[in-house]
């Protein structure tokens, strides 16, 4: 739970960061960029030797939907919206989370969905402001597109960690990262086919936090995480960086927020984390819903 948490600070960052820097870049560009150099954080600790081939082909296919197309789409999104509203309409992943979960195992849990649901209640009294929905509903659908391909990711690399293994998370983590590049690049040539933009001292700053902690550490971090947790405590923990991504835009950015809204909203999230917990559904404790940890 500890590394959610930590790459929950990490993200926190990413919308401001996106929308004020790279807003106006190519979406399917910026998406290569990032998983590109996330790919060459990890390449050194690539041992294909371990990696079975056809869980090669899955790793690459989880890493085309969790990373390349949903940066795609996320990042498209902010030609549309402002950067709250893409967080905003972020609330939504933990019912995906828990969604395609028991839809992958065939059953319905509704404990996980009650509790997703207070989580994203928590997380719409934070960011609601009342806002129109005139202009926004393009970039509302480019964000539903970019939540369920990371709800669908999460879920499809944590059913594959929970298998017997021989192998360590950071010894395939790059297959991840190529599959994403891989598709991130395919969408770029089909939209602007080789032409690469040009990006001042900011943007290639902010472009490599982005892709080396961001998404590079980040990502590693969160699926290492979410293998490690319930599908009920991970739904919930996919709405705690928006209340934390409040808070870097109070203290870092100094942007304004209805500090009794924030209140309000953190305390249902951490409910719902509770509830969770409070059942020994994480990782360490016993139970069918246990996993392995990584080695």
């Amino acid at each position: 739970m500890a590394l959610l948490l930590i790459t929950s600070f990490i993200w926190a960052f990413s919308f401001g960061l996106v929308k004020d820097h790279l807003g106006g870049v190519d979406a399917a560009f910026v998406a290569f960029a990032r998983l590109a150099l996330a790919l060459l954080l990890f390449l050194p600790l690539l041992r294909p030797r371990r990696v079975a081939r056809g869980l090669t082909l899955r790793l690459l296919a989880v890493g085309a939907i969790q990373f390349g197309l949903m940066y795609v789409f996320y990042i498209q999104s902010f030609r549309y919206l402002a950067a709250y509203q893409v967080a905003l309409f972020t609330i939504f992943t933990p019912l995906l989370v828990a969604a395609a979960d028991d839809v992958l195992e065939n059953r319905f849990r509704p404990a996980h969905f009650w509790t997703a649901l207070l989580a994203v209640a928590g997380a719409a009294v934070i960011v609601y402001s009342g806002m129109g929905m005139g202009g926004i509903l393009a970039g509302f659908a480019l964000v539903q597109a970019s939540n369920a391909c990371f709800a669908l990711g999460q879920v499809m690399y944590r059913r594959l960690a929970r298998r017997k293994r021989e192998w360590r998370d950071r010894d395939a983590f790059a297959w991840l990262y190529l599959g994403g590049a891989a598709a991130a690049a395919l969408a770029m040539f089909l939209v602007t086919g080789s032409q690469v933009p040009r990006l001042d001292r900011a943007q290639a700053l902010v472009l490599l936090y982005l892709g080396l902690l961001a998404s590079g550490v980040g990502f590693f971090l969160w699926n290492v995480g979410a293998s490690r947790v319930t599908p009920g405590v991970l739904a919930v923990f996919n709405n705690v960086k928006i209340p934390l991504a409040v808070i870097v835009s109070l203290v870092f950015f100094n942007e304004r927020a209805d500090l009794l809204r924030l209140a309000l909203g953190g305390s249902a999230i951490l409910l719902a984390l509770y509830l969770n917990t409070s059942k020994n559904e994480i990782i360490s404790g016993s139970g069918s819903d246990s996993v392995e940890t990584s080695k």
